[in-house]
């Protein structure tokens, strides 16, 4: 265009504008382009309204820390979306008098509303979610739980995962639901399939990160072990500070906290590697809240509509899934693990005399310290 305008000469901004419906605005910075040789940035960003966030750059991480410790995932896993018995306007609330936020500075209820969609996030009580039964202690739990996990997330030398295995999912051309655009002939569940996987997964909160290892026999204590002892390495390079490992788990047959075989394992791991273990169990009919659940929905929901046909679809499908954006990392465990490993109740004195049981919840708190750093 401002080619063309010089071209044109004396006036030739006002025949083009006549003529040719060009707007002079446009024609002086194609002018300016050309006569410097340099583009001019649109910055359309820049533009209109700032977002929130932008006046308040720790607005998003305030309410996450506000609906985390009580933000559940949908049990079915149909659906992505986390759930929070919290209104908007509860969070507003919390936000003047836990963070310290005053009145004129925070936006209004309805923004708060729209940032916890843009999370995903929805404020209502859903009835296939609450619990079918609780215990008495239930509610002391979940307090001792978020005391734990709050700790261990503002400690530099506190490291907390999540880990959990999944259902078994069977190998073959089943449906498993869903829709999918290429038309895909599915046959009944009832069949025998051609292999079973069991997921068994490690969730680290904090940075999003997952690992995901698929076995082709039942996931036992040794199992668990085993990958966190592989694991382990690595995370302590990224971390080295880190001293105090918190696990997270829901107080499964193989990992609770009267399992013979995985405390055992785990007080080899923390004597071995110098590392204290912290273990806090969700209470019972309450696992939808360990922090690794949100991660199988995201997963089912990827490959619902696809028939896992094969070992290999089934791990290159667990691969290209995405949580908070980033992919996990995904093996194959062939090794067979033997079921029912368990020490008698003389070799099981040693092992209690090494670890430290919270007064009241024994069952589901349990610190284990290295040798090293006993006494």
């Amino acid at each position: 265009m401002a080619a063309v305008i010089d071209l044109l000469g004396r006036g030739g901004q006002r025949f083009a504008e006549r003529v040719l419906h060009w707007n002079r605005k446009t024609i002086r910075k194609g002018q300016w382009e050309r006569q410097s040789g340099e583009p001019i940035e649109d910055r359309f960003k820049d533009r209109g309204r700032k977002r929130a966030e932008h006046h308040l750059p720790k607005l998003l991480d305030d309410i996450k820390s506000i609906v985390d410790p009580v933000c559940q995932a949908d049990p079915a896993l149909r659906s992505q979306r986390i759930y929070i018995p919290l209104t908007a306007k509860e969070i507003h609330r919390r936000l003047k008098t836990d963070k310290k936020y005053k009145s004129r500075q925070l936006p209004t209820v309805r923004t708060i509303s729209n940032k916890l969609a843009d999370l995903n996030i929805r404020p209502q009580r859903v009835k296939k979610c609450k619990p079918l039964r609780k215990i008495p202690e239930t509610d002391a739990i979940f307090e001792q739980v978020h005391l734990i996990n709050d700790d261990a997330d503002l400690d530099p030398q506190k490291l907390r995962i999540s880990i959990d295995c999944k259902a078994t999912v069977k190998v073959g051309p089943y449906s498993r639901g869903g829709k999918n655009r290429v038309e895909q002939h599915a046959v009944d569940h009832d069949f025998e399939p051609e292999e079973t996987l069991t997921p068994f997964g490690v969730f680290v909160p904090q940075s999003a990160e997952s690992h995901l290892w698929f076995c082709k026999g039942r996931v036992t204590a040794d199992f668990m072990v085993d990958r966190l002892e592989q694991l382990w390495p690595k995370l302590h390079q990224r971390f080295p500070q880190v001293e105090t490992l918190v696990i997270n788990a829901d107080n499964g047959s193989e990992s609770n906290g009267q399992r013979t075989q995985w405390l055992n394992r785990l007080v080899q791991f923390s004597d071995a590697y110098g590392v204290t273990i912290q273990l806090a169990y969700y209470p019972p009919y309450h696992s939808k809240y360990n922090p690794i659940e949100r991660l199988w929905g995201v997963l089912e929901n990827h490959w619902r509509g696809e028939l896992l046909s094969s070992i290999e679809k089934t791990l290159g499908l667990a691969r290209t899934m995405a949580y908070r954006g980033i992919k996990p990392r995904v093996k194959l465990i062939r090794k067979n693990y033997k079921k029912g490993v368990r020490l008698t109740k003389k070799a099981m004195e040693s092992i209690e005399e090494k670890i430290d049981r919270f007064k009241g919840l024994e069952k589901w708190f349990i610190t284990i310290k290295p040798v090293q750093v006993l006494g």
